[in-house]
């Protein structure tokens, strides 16, 4: 079920090539990164927030549905810019790991290109706004010295909605100043704010462009505007299960799994044994009203593109860098939920998020490692809505780009020899062609790990035993088959210690 594009999607494909190649201007780029998003939260896959802009986007382009990341933010991050295994770039684990080893360094070496370095010296005109999180501590790791012309946001990590944040340390910079937002900042606000002005007054419009928006929404603290949580505010008073159940059946309706399917076992505790109701429930629709929120800014900068008329040829790219976060505390019970004073994570709403996946961020279980990705290019795609169900990897973004710019991979940058892509390509899959069966893909992060070839997939959680799936008869890894099928497991288990050899994989936690 998980790799097979639908017969009908097939056909439609072949009578009707549907996509334009080798156009005579090179097309604009724009990459929108969400934070701990995870796999149900859009309305086009199954949730009740709303989200009509990027419902649009993938209804006017296309979805996939079985797009992998790397289950954390740094890496993540790490292997959309530079097409790599994060270890190869150096970033094995977080940017604060601290370890003497060349692959846990904490940020974005120099034997690894960024696509905006890439795209730069291929005529593109570049900017990045939002949180970088790819190396902060020396003035030559931040986006602007990697490859962006200009950059408006964070080179730290996230958790930054009202300025100044009480809880973490998240200076803002433009263009390497630093910069002090007023009490009405609202960062998805602002970093569309300043994306929009470059696409219609800062860009230079002789050239294409890159953008990579990277957004800080939804992860915790959860904060968001009054208005937004007014909408939502008795959404989520029915429970965990009631949510969960609803989405899951909204997505059998629209084909995301058959009717037969079962959905796995959830974590949340029985809604009736729930004392604070009404503060759970709150608690989801803050985090509903902060994913609204990113989505009204997702249709500003849409309806930007169309007034300066370069919507058409202007390929947008939206995903998020792994599932739903799992922590569940509140650190701040006397402050109002949502504002700018409270600093709180929303918990077993994560199974809601995940639906109907199990697990969760960090963890390489599909509900860590599985989020949509929505393209939109309506120049480039001519057929409109449809599913790709083909697997396909975060690491493949950047040779996409490449493709789309017409620029190759260099050997060397800046005199430094590079280490080779690990992506490849996805544009061959909005054709019709089908995934490589034999292509494998890889996971691990603080002892987690996975490997997936075809339709199975070994995985394990941190100082636990190996489990081992198959994704086409059982996408949710409900039946674990590693006593049946020991042969398959063996196989995978060799290429998995083949792999992580090769590419600098340490066991955790790290020998510091």
């Amino acid at each position: 079920m998980k790799t097979k594009i639908n017969f009908v999607v097939l056909l439609f494909f072949a009578l009707l090539p549907t996509i334009m190649f080798g156009q005579s201007k090179k097309p604009n780029i724009i990459i929108i990164l969400a934070d701990d998003m995870g796999f149900s939260d859009l309305g086009c896959m199954g949730s009740e927030i709303e989200t009509p802009n990027l419902d649009k986007m993938a209804k006017e382009g296309m979805l996939f549905t079985n797009f992998y990341n790397t289950s954390r933010c740094c890496p993540s991050r790490t292997s959309l810019l530079t097409g790599q295994y994060q270890w190869d770039a150096g970033m094995g684990s977080m940017d604060y790991t601290k370890s003497n080893l060349p692959e846990y360094q904490g940020y974005i070496n120099k034997k690894s290109v960024t696509i905006a370095e890439v795209l730069k010296e291929n005529g593109y005109d570049t900017f990045m706004a939002g949180k970088w999180h790819v190396g902060d501590k020396e003035r030559d790791m931040w986006p602007d010295r990697r490859g962006f012309n200009q950059f408006y946001g964070m080179p730290k990590g996230g958790g930054l909605y009202f300025y100044p944040s009480k809880f973490y340390e998240r200076p803002v910079f433009w263009n390497g100043d630093q910069v002090h937002p007023d009490s009405n900042w609202y960062s998805t606000d602002a970093f569309t704010d300043y994306s929009i002005d470059f696409i219609k007054e800062k860009r230079k419009k002789e050239k294409p462009f890159f953008m990579y928006l990277a957004y800080v929404a939804p992860h915790f603290p959860l904060q968001a505007k009054k208005e937004d949580i007014e909408k939502y505010k008795d959404t989520y008073k029915e429970g965990y299960d009631v949510i969960r159940k609803a989405r899951f059946k909204k997505q059998q309706e629209i084909g995301l799994f058959p009717e037969n399917s079962k959905i796995a076992a959830p974590v949340y505790p029985d809604w009736e044994s729930v004392k604070n109701k009404d503060d759970e429930a709150l608690k989801m629709a803050v985090y509903a009203a902060v994913v609204d929120r990113l989505d009204q800014n997702i249709g500003r900068l849409m309806q930007s593109l169309k007034e300066e008329g370069i919507a058409d040829n202007t390929v947008v790219f939206f995903l998020s860098d792994n599932g739903a976060e799992q922590t569940g505390w509140n650190k701040t019970p006397e402050a109002e939920m949502g504002s700018r004073d409270s600093n709180m994570a929303y918990g077993f709403w994560y199974n809601v998020s995940n639906t109907p996946y199990r697990l969760g961020k960090s963890q390489e279980h599909e509900g860590g490692i599985i989020t949509p990705l929505v393209m939109h290019w309506p120049e480039g795609i001519k057929n409109k809505g449809i599913r790709i169900s083909e697997t396909a990897h975060i690491n493949d973004l950047m040779p996409t780009c490449l493709e789309l710019a017409g620029a190759k991979y260099p050997i060397k940058f800046k005199e430094v020899e590079l280490d080779p892509l690990d992506g490849k390509s996805i544009l061959p899959l909005l054709k019709g062609e089908l995934q490589d069966k034999n292509r494998f893909y890889f996971w691990e992060h603080i002892g987690n790990k996975a490997v997936r070839k075809g339709n199975w997939k070994l995985v394990a959680l941190h100082k636990k035993k190996w489990e081992l799936y198959n994704l086409e008869n059982d996408p949710f890894e409900i039946n674990n088959l590693i006593n049946s099928k020991p042969k398959k497991a063996e196989a995978l288990l060799l290429a998995y210690k083949k792999w992580s050899k090769k590419h600098g994989v340490q066991p955790w936690p790290l020998d510091k």
